[in-house]
């Protein structure tokens, strides 16, 4: 149960968000007097939102184990708990304060008490932002939850062959040719099953190995799902270049725009036939 619990936080605290930022609109606009739902509706949807901000540092505190025990993300998990409480705290006094106002609705006092919430509501809505914030850096500086919120070992795998991926294109953006490569070929080796990882290994040995020919070898040995067709014969194309047989780059291209027309794959026939800049 708290598994399952932590794996529904994102949902969760999205439904807080909403419900804290809506509600907040209605409340000040409220203070205009009309129309006369508006403040009714911020009473409901604000206090709705502080319900749900019990629910989402719960479904956070169930969530925080196995995301703080991942090297480095320690401090983020804290600090966005922190917030998340700070959060919570926030909009369970507005909704004091909202159940105070729908108390002396008829009271001559009760605009007063709906500007201080007004005003209330305005706060917490810097707290979501601020605890969504760090909730942001976690998920996507230190990959907290990702891969494992499930606890699906298959989103595991994808976690992994997405940090293989992404640090093969920062060494090779930054040179480091021989880092991306070795990388690609671990994934290629764990993956090796899947097409779209064949062709990135074989762009691999094209870009980074500077080997044309085994990028070819490669490319030949598999026929991708025809959703992919056109990135194997983009790929030939380009291996053919780079060995500098413009004809066959040409023709592996040709057979694809004869099967369905393709605009920018056609441009890039023309190019290589002179026809355009």
């Amino acid at each position: 149960m708290i598994w399952n619990l932590a794996a529904m936080h994102p949902q969760i605290v999205h439904f807080t968000i909403v419900l804290a930022i809506v509600g907040a609109a209605f409340r000040v606009l409220s203070l205009l007097g009309k129309p006369a739902f508006l403040s009714p509706a911020a009473t409901t949807l604000l206090l709705l939102a502080a319900v749900s901000s019990y629910a989402s540092t719960q479904s956070g505190t169930a969530a925080h184990g196995p995301v703080e025990r991942v090297p480095g993300a320690r401090t983020a998990v804290q600090e966005h708990e922190e917030w998340g409480d700070r959060t919570r705290t926030g909009l369970f006094v507005l909704g004091a304060i909202e159940l105070i106002g729908l108390a002396m609705r008829k009271s001559k006092y009760v605009t007063m008490i709906n500007g201080v919430a007004a005003i209330g509501a305005l706060i917490c809505v810097g707290l979501v932002y601020e605890t969504g914030e760090h909730g942001g850096t976690l998920v996507y500086s230190y990959a907290g939850g990702v891969g494992i919120r499930t606890g699906d070992e298959k989103d595991v795998e994808r976690l992994l062959l997405t940090g293989y991926y992404q640090q093969a294109m920062v060494d090779r953006k930054a040179g480091r040719l021989d880092s991306a490569a070795q990388l690609i070929g671990d994934a290629a080796k764990r993956f090796g099953s899947d097409p779209e990882i064949k062709l990135v290994a074989a762009e691999s040995m094209l870009l980074d190995q500077k080997n044309p020919k085994a990028a070819l070898d490669a490319l030949a040995a598999f026929e991708p799902p025809a959703p992919l067709a056109n990135r194997k014969a983009t790929l030939q194309a380009d291996a053919f270049e780079a060995l500098g047989q413009k004809d066959a780059a040409i023709a592996v291209l040709q057979a694809v725009v004869a099967q369905r027309p393709n605009p920018r794959i056609q441009q890039r026939i023309d190019r290589l036939q002179g026809k355009s800049k």
